[in-house]
């Protein structure tokens, strides 16, 4: 049980745990794919398998969720792509509910993402899920990726707030790694991240399957 009403600021990300990932993983999975499989006249197989190295190449810095970096490497454009299927942008079950409680309770509530710039604006306009917080940080404001302890150092610097009566939600075990490095009290995984998927089995850190389950504890 996580003690809400001992703590004083929440730090949440977006994709996969305020949002369901199913957006990302279809964009990057299906429909990057079958556009560059299209530009480079290639089947959509070998598209992935492409695709597949580059993205692991550049996986856990700035570079993996920098849409300008990708549409150079890739010759697509990727912001109107991501336009195009906005419609899929969905937010997770009963998160609203849980952003309304902590307002009401007074809670420091910042988003930590590392999404870029402008696939944030696309998704707080899409679900209006910005008013809640305080303030909205991403990676690239802070030069960092949330994998690595200089982003949480900055991040203290900019928010000052307290580890110890701090709670950090994310749906990536790397991520949450880090910040209990850091040093951060009160750590939650958020499973069922792309809602028409199953997660594998962890024991890292305590999970959260669905946000109804936080909201009966302040």
């Amino acid at each position: 049980m996580i003690p809400l009403k001992d703590i004083k600021c929440v730090l949440l990300d977006m994709d996969g745990t305020l949002l369901d990932k199913y957006f990302d993983d279809y964009f990057w999975e299906h429909l990057v794919p079958e556009k560059y499989a299209e530009k480079h006249k290639i089947t959509f197989g070998k598209a992935k398998e492409e695709l597949f190295s580059k993205y692991k190449a550049h996986e856990g810095t700035l570079n993996w969720t920098d849409i300008d970096f990708w549409s150079k490497e890739l010759h697509l454009d990727i912001a109107v792509l991501k336009e195009q299927i906005k419609h899929l942008i969905e937010v997770h079950p009963h998160v609203e509910d849980f952003l309304k409680m902590l307002k009401r309770h007074r809670k420091k509530v910042y988003m930590v993402t590392n999404a870029h710039d402008k696939v944030l604006d696309l998704k707080l306009k899409k679900t209006e899920i910005g008013r809640y917080f305080d303030r909205c940080i991403t990676s690239f404001e802070l030069g960092y990726p949330k994998e690595m302890i200089a982003f949480w150092q900055k991040l203290e610097k900019v928010i000052h707030f307290d580890k110890e009566k701090t709670l950090f939600i994310d749906d990536t075990e790397e991520i949450l790694k880090t910040a209990k490095a850091y040093g951060i009290k009160y750590l939650l995984l958020k499973t069922r991240a792309n809602s028409k998927r199953e997660d594998k089995p962890t024991n890292s850190f305590p999970i959260l399957r669905d946000f109804k389950e936080l909201l009966k504890n302040l």
